[in-house]
């Protein structure tokens, strides 16, 4: 067997392998990962009961305009949930979430806003000036009730004097 019969088989796989990642590519840049074929969707019957659920909330007997749903990934699902309540009601449930620092106004410019919060037929909380946030990872903090979670993200927004919309979203 000369040299050229033996590096035959290496260079086949090689363009073999290239032909595969060039076939997966798509010219616009955009996303090309594949999945099982499933697409990210809402969940039809899931809402704020179910996102309240995952995360491991209870939303304040006196919220008012509740709002939940649940976002179907191939990946991971994303929970929603939003309600108006007071202030102190808020900020009790931002610390009951144990994040490492307490609620405060983003340093940095707004991240671009996302259209999750507009499937509920709200304006996204990063969108609005004068909202506070904090995030915490769950397991991270030794959350025990919050294992199956991976990171809740809050925002709290006054409304006018005396009532105040949580926004909650969770993977």
């Amino acid at each position: 067997m000369n040299d050229r019969s033996a590096l035959r088989p290496r260079l086949l796989a090689v363009l073999g392998a290239a032909l595969l990642l060039a076939s997966c590519s798509r010219a616009d840049g955009g996303d090309h990962r594949t999945t099982d074929g499933r697409a990210s969707r809402w969940g039809k019957a899931l809402g704020a009961p179910e996102a309240s659920a995952f995360m491991r909330l209870e939303v304040p007997k006196s919220a008012t305009e509740v709002k939940g749903a649940v976002q179907i990934n191939p990946q991971e699902d994303i929970y929603l949930l939003s309600f108006v309540t007071d202030e102190k009601t808020a900020v009790r449930v931002a610390e009951d979430l144990r994040p490492e620092k307490p609620l405060r106004a983003r340093n940095e410019s707004l991240p671009s806003p996302t259209k999750l919060f507009g499937h509920l037929g709200l304006a996204e909380p990063q969108s609005k000036k004068g909202v506070r946030w904090a995030g915490v990872c769950p397991p991270c903090v030794g959350d025990s009730r919050r294992t199956e979670v991976q990171w809740i993200e809050i925002h709290v927004l006054e409304l006018d004097t005396g009532t105040t919309r949580v926004y909650l979203q969770a993977f």
